[in-house]
């Protein structure tokens, strides 16, 4: 029997196995869209509950920002419900059972760990790194023989939002040995794209064009790549971001309030003193 560890140590006898709470778990969802279960439950979909699963995943990421571990653990379980729903989901079409999810899992993750189950073991994370790198190499190579099949941009969802796919278009391109050598070299490329961006704002200053986009789209794909190049989140980062300004002009408001008057009827001059004022105090 294995034990598993617990908050305490080790199980003990008695104690309640993870996989009893995640059968119990399974059990619920299939009564929910069972005939006596939820109506709402059994009208939902694939598509239907998408939304759901990205909410609850950028809401666990919330939580690990603030470090809120209640919420976590909460957020957590959220997101494992979406999991076992789409796993129902499947098994109701005899496609497949969450049993079935989490041994491809368990396959996957000892097959690209042979620096953990093989005989030649990992020294450190550069070599853990590169040994699991060896193996997604050669799982993609073995999908196809095109040159298409077997790129190592292959497989990154089209989904994802576009910072995090600029960074994941980076990072794959970076295992290859396609990168900057230095952040000063990255830097230097924001500041080209900042360049050619108020050039093509020069040639069409009264008019929308797509060479615009596409350079906005140059200088904001940089950016995540110098997040990358630095070991951040750029989705994180803009996430932070958005959250300071949010606070910062709440605070704004507040003050324009306090003095019986809209933000609009504040000259911009004035609207800038403000903020000033209010960057001091707030985070």
């Amino acid at each position: 029997m294995h034990c598993f560890p617990t908050r305490g140590g080790c199980c003990r006898e008695g104690d309640v196995l993870p996989g009893e709470n995640l059968r119990k778990l399974v059990e619920l969802v299939a009564h929910l869209r069972g005939p006596d279960g939820c109506p709402w439950d059994k009208a939902q979909d694939y598509d239907s509950v998408k939304g759901l699963l990205l909410e609850e995943a950028y809401e666990v990421v919330d939580t690990v920002n603030a470090r809120d571990f209640a919420g976590l653990e909460d957020e957590l379980g959220d997101l494992l419900l979406q999991v076992v729903f789409y796993s129902r989901l499947a098994e109701e079409e005899n496609r497949f059972t969450i049993d079935e999810v989490i041994e491809h899992l368990h396959v996957k993750l000892v097959r690209r760990h042979p620096h953990v189950f093989g005989e030649v073991r990992a020294r450190n994370a550069a070599e853990a790194l590169a040994s699991w790198l060896g193996v997604k190499e050669k799982e993609r190579a073995a999908q196809g023989t095109n040159e298409q099949a077997t790129s190592v941009l292959n497989g990154i969802a089209p989904a994802l939002p576009a910072t995090l796919e600029a960074y994941e278009l980076g990072l794959r391109a970076a295992e290859v040995g396609f990168d900057w050598r230095h952040v000063d070299d990255l830097l230097a490329k924001v500041e080209e794209e900042v360049r050619e961006l108020r050039d093509e704002l020069a040639a069409h200053a009264t008019e929308r064009s797509p060479r615009i986009e596409e350079e906005i789209g140059d200088l904001m794909f940089a950016v995540a790549n110098l997040a990358r190049f630095l070991k951040y989140d750029p989705e994180t980062c803009l996430r932070r971001a958005n959250q300071k300004f949010k606070l910062r002009f709440q605070a704004l408001e507040q003050e324009a309030t306090r003095r019986g008057r809209k933000l609009r009827e504040f000259p911009p001059e004035e609207l800038d003193a403000i903020w000033n004022e209010v960057k001091k105090t707030t985070p």
